[in-house]
């Protein structure tokens, strides 16, 4: 007896109950965008949201239309009809066995709620519901409080170090810097997703690493600036600053130093076949040299 649908639609309906719960605990509810007029309303937000430059809006209200007609994802979180937050992706290679997420973020005003787990959620809901089992996307490495979300929150694993990868970005986030990104991968029906997706976040104690003999490629100096160290064990921590967007406004050179030496500890550990394994909430990776 063929039991695989059964059990893909049990693991659907789970994800869209999780996702439900995360919604309403965020006091918002999260749908799926096709209307012109909120479809506007995404890319104004996104404007908001990255201080972009004039006319280097990060997505048009063309590019949304395009994506939404054509069966991808545009989502937005409402409350008492304000959108407090959006998320797009688009299908990758091959076909729709895989979903890229291209962009999210949350307003100000919804800001601290969840709403931006709620969204990512919703994603994984409507993902499954595509036979869709993974979602990969980018994000700044050097970025603490996203590094934690992505790694911790929602239980996705980096796959790639990603230099420069877009290129100069005009916008009051990204600063004038290289766009350095990591690649994650969230398996949508691993264990540890399914059990993040309830709330219970993937836990790592880089202090507990340390006493087992974990070394310390990069650390946070007295002034607040990158220390190098040694990568010579088989566990290996790489820190990353507490706040690198308001030091890219204070002190651009020591966050220029930051991404050069982030580039190369974690970077390249990863090229080195290193596999990051978490995200302490107190600013470190974890990575793993062990072969598996």
């Amino acid at each position: 007896m063929n039991t695989e649908r059964p059990v893909a639609s049990e693991m659907c309906d789970e994800a869209v109950a999780a996702a439900q719960a995360a919604a309403a605990a965020s006091g918002v509810e999260v749908r799926e965008i096709t209307e012109i007029a909120e479809l506007t309303a995404v890319g104004v937000l996104f404007e908001t949201i990255w201080r972009s430059a004039p006319g280097t809006r990060p997505v048009t209200t063309e590019l949304l239309r395009a994506l939404s007609s054509a069966g991808n994802y545009v989502a937005g979180a409402f409350a008492d009809g304000e959108m407090l937050g959006a998320c797009v992706g688009f299908f990758g290679n091959p076909g729709k066995a895989s979903l890229h997420s291209h962009i999210a973020g949350v307003a100000k005003a919804g800001a601290g709620r969840g709403i931006g787990y709620a969204l990512k959620l919703h994603q994984r809901g409507w993902a499954l519901a595509q036979d869709v089992s993974a979602i990969k996307w980018t994000f700044d490495p050097l970025v603490r409080r996203n590094a934690y979300f992505n790694l911790g929150k929602l239980g996705a694993l980096p796959v790639l170090y990603l230099r420069d990868f877009y290129g100069p970005m005009e916008d009051g986030i990204n600063g004038s810097g290289d766009t350095d990104r990591l690649m994650v991968s969230w398996d949508l029906k691993s264990e540890a997703v399914r059990t993040a997706a309830f709330g219970e976040p993937i836990r790592t104690d880089a202090k507990a690493l340390l006493g087992q003999g974990a070394a310390v490629a990069l650390s946070v100096g007295e002034d607040g600036g990158p220390v190098t160290g040694s990568a010579d064990a088989p566990v290996v921590l790489a820190a990353v600053p507490p706040d690198i967007e308001g030091l890219r406004g204070t002190d651009p050179g020591q966050a220029a130093a930051w991404r050069a030496a982030l580039r190369d500890a974690l970077g390249g550990l990863m090229t080195s076949g290193g596999r990051v394994t978490g995200f302490d909430r107190a600013g470190w990776y974890v990575i793993s040299k062990e072969e598996q």
